[in-house]
């Protein structure tokens, strides 16, 4: 439309002159296409730019032309982190500290939250997801559509079987839609692929006058439903021969899938023209399920913990941002950075000004990205859960955490194979950009910390792997992470969670999941 044309137009002559807080130049007449892509549950090592054996080419070779993040920090688990990804808000803002969000649950990220398809649509964006909600969906308002997405293929809970689609959360239905209409003809078809060429769909149709914001929310690496966690088509799986244990190496087809899924998305975004103007932004929702977690086979080697628990293993995440606009690509950043830094990120990557955004809690960080700066945080909240009795923060080098972590199931360092299981050759360890050495190992390192009696001090610096509980030297250092977590706590909503509803059961609604309340 010539209004359009002239709007953006005006920008650029804005930028030009110094004038508008726009990340674009002459060059990108349009504001940046954003490409959200989170993987689920996918661990510190499941990625070849971490050493891992599993080799990830796309993966790799965007984060090292990118920035690959060392030092970015999500939620423990689905619900939290992709509330405050859409959000820029801490989940004890949002009442999301608990737990997730079952599928017989009559409750969502609450409504009076706007979402990053919200704030970027105000800004001309269409705007697309792609994948996994588990945000809510016992109201329709509560659904990826009513929140500010123009469309929506995928799934609404929190797992399902890759082929037929089915969940098993609490009651068995399907769970498939297209918006609001349920899909029934997509049994045998595998999820990472399907959502791919949903994606890929997207970007082929888009119409490139306009900016694009998409969000794929992939179900991979995620387990299926307990009766069959592990799944991937052997195409995926005949990769990794060397990999003797066989659940292990059927996750790293899972992976492969994944990654074949990134390599398509960059592929068709360069065909189309689009990729030059384009930011994409690749983040893990949580820390690897290992230690036979949901029967799943990731890997957070070498730090300590799993996926719901707040040691490194469990809130280190897997991330790096790419684009053309990176004015200084290609370096690890260790800076410190939280999954709510998104949306004032990418608000700012949009052309919105950051400081327009109204109780955002996270920052800002493009320019530091982007130029390699200075950082901008010093501190960040990991979480604080009443109802299970845990906390944690990190100031500085400082990391404090306290109470029943995960009841004594998943509080230690696990290998990447179960026990008793013929060990594989680590052949791509060389490849990795990012390496943390855990530093010395004293005699008492499993035994040093006891969360449940005192809280527990690491320097997660110097320190990564959570070995060396230093509490008890450094009594200040204590006092004053406890006082900050105090005063995150006043200010903390209480947790929505409610009782599941029987009404929700999929066989009251033709088999499938979805609104039950109007």
């Amino acid at each position: 439309m010539w209004y359009e044309q002239v709007h953006w137009d005006f920008l650029a002559t804005l930028a030009v002159l110094g004038l508008c807080n726009c990340v674009f130049g002459a060059s990108h007449s349009a504001q940046p296409n954003i490409i959200l892509i989170v993987a689920d549950d996918l661990g510190w090592d499941d990625v070849g730019f971490h050493g891992s054996e599993i080799m990830t080419p796309n993966i790799d070779n965007f984060a090292k032309k990118g920035v690959a993040l060392s030092n970015y920090y999500v939620s423990p688990i689905c619900t939290p982190t992709r509330g405050s990804l859409l959000t820029g808000k801490h989940p004890i803002s949002l009442g999301l500290q608990h737990a997730v969000i079952l599928g017989p649950q009559p409750y969502g990220l609450p409504l009076k939250h706007k979402t990053m398809a919200q704030y970027l649509k105000e800004l001309g964006y269409s705007t697309h997801i792609v994948g996994k909600w588990h945000l809510g969906l016992f109201e329709k308002e509560y659904m990826p559509t009513f929140r500010g997405f123009d469309t929506h293929f995928g799934y609404l809970t929190g797992k399902e079987d890759y082929f037929d689609h089915f969940d098993d959360d609490v009651y068995w239905g399907l769970d498939l839609r297209r918006n609001m209409e349920v899909v029934r003809n997509e049994t045998g078809h595998y999820s990472t692929e399907l959502f791919t060429a949903e994606a890929e769909k997207v970007i082929e149709q888009h119409n490139t006058s306009k900016p694009l914001f998409l969000y794929l929310a992939h179900q991979a690496v995620h387990a299926g439903n307990d009766n069959d966690p592990l799944q991937a088509p052997q195409k995926y799986v005949h990769r990794f021969p060397y990999i003797k244990d066989y659940r292990r190496r059927i996750f790293a087809g899972m992976v492969s899938a994944l990654d074949d899924s990134v390599g398509n998305i960059t592929g068709l975004l360069q065909e189309r023209g689009m990729l030059e103007n384009s930011v994409i932004i690749f983040t893990t929702d949580n820390g690897g399920p290992t230690n036979g977690y949901n029967g799943n086979a990731a890997c957070n080697k070498p730090l300590r913990g799993v996926k719901q628990t707040l040691w490194e293993g469990g809130v280190r995440g897997t991330g790096f941002v790419y684009s053309p606009l990176i004015k200084k690509p290609g370096y690890v950043s260790s800076n410190l950075m939280h999954v709510s830094d998104w949306l004032p990120t990418l608000y700012h990557v949009a052309g919105g000004n950051s400081s327009d955004l109204i109780n955002v809690e996270g920052f800002d960080l493009w320019d530091m990205i982007s130029s390699s700066g200075k950082p901008v945080r010093k501190e960040l909240l990991h979480n604080i859960d009443p109802i299970a009795n845990h906390s944690a923060i990190r100031v500085g080098d400082y990391k404090l955490i306290m109470g029943d972590i995960s009841g004594g199931r998943n509080d230690l360092w696990y290998s990447c194979t179960p026990p008793n299981s013929e060990p594989y050759n680590r052949t791509n360890t060389k490849t990795g950009v990012i390496h943390v050495d855990c530093g010395e190992k004293p005699l008492n390192y499993s035994i040093n910390c006891q969360p449940l009696k005192s809280p527990c001090l690491f320097n997660v610096v110097s320190d990564p792997c959570e070995y060396n509980n230093i509490a008890g030297s450094n009594p200040q250092v204590v006092a004053s992470l406890l006082k900050r977590l105090s005063d995150y706590a006043a200010h903390a909503v209480p947790p929505g969670n409610k009782p599941t509803d029987p009404r929700a059961n999929p066989k009251y609604h033709d088999g499938a999941w979805g609104p039950w309340l109007r």
